[in-house]
């Protein structure tokens, strides 16, 4: 019995993968297959016959979950059955791109804010991030790649002004990318001090 190799496989968790066809350059006879899974935590059973089937995948941590696929093919020829060398590959289950919350933040107008630095949970690839500012008359642009960088708040106004940053991660390993949840956090820039104009005042001595 002979089965062809399959593919290694590599997902992003959440994804539902089609079932994985096996195929034989034998002609002759009838060919089945045996399968085994080293770890069911991705969403697939620990074993099984015939193809692999379509399941969901499942990577609830913070790095690259891998699971590796035994496969035996057997073949029937009359009353006869043979087995044949095995086959494996790997599927791998990329995690979510995780983002340690990042606080709220307050500054004066004209101040400068320093570099907002974002981290994540997950290891085992390249994490990056995108983010929008749904207020750049702030001092900051409306969208950028990577952390947050210096910039001067502006204010000019009379009342504070709250603009809402959305971030998101991503997850890269080889040339798959896994985007993660978007989160959010706000920058306040308060106007400046200001107080009114007063009249002088003249008076006479013990008034």
């Amino acid at each position: 019995a002979q089965v062809n190799q399959p593919p290694a496989v590599s997902v992003c968790n959440g994804t539902t993968i089609p079932a994985t066809i096996f195929s034989t350059q034998n002609t002759a006879g009838t060919t089945t297959y045996t399968w085994t899974n080293s770890n069911p935590s991705i969403g697939l059973a620990a074993s099984g016959t015939g193809d692999l089937p379509s399941f969901t995948s499942i990577n609830n941590g913070t790095t690259i979950v891998n699971a590796t696929i035994i496969v035996t093919p057997s073949i029937l020829t009359g009353t006869t059955s043979c087995s044949g060398t095995t086959k494996q590959f790997v599927i791998s289950v990329l995690p979510n791109a995780s983002l340690v919350a990042t606080p709220n933040k307050t500054i004066c107008n004209g101040s400068p804010s320093s570099a907002i630095n974002f981290s994540s949970t997950a290891t085992g690839g390249t994490i990056s991030y995108s983010w929008t500012n749904d207020t750049p008359s702030i001092g900051l642009a409306g969208s950028g790649t990577g952390n947050i960088p210096n910039f001067t708040a502006i204010n000019t106004g009379l009342s504070p002004i709250t603009a809402t940053i959305s971030v998101t991660p991503s997850f890269t390993s080889g040339s798959l990318t896994c985007s993660g949840l978007t989160q959010t956090f706000t920058i306040t820039v308060n106007p400046s001090a200001q107080v009114n104009s007063i009249t002088n005042i003249e008076v006479c001595n013990g008034n």
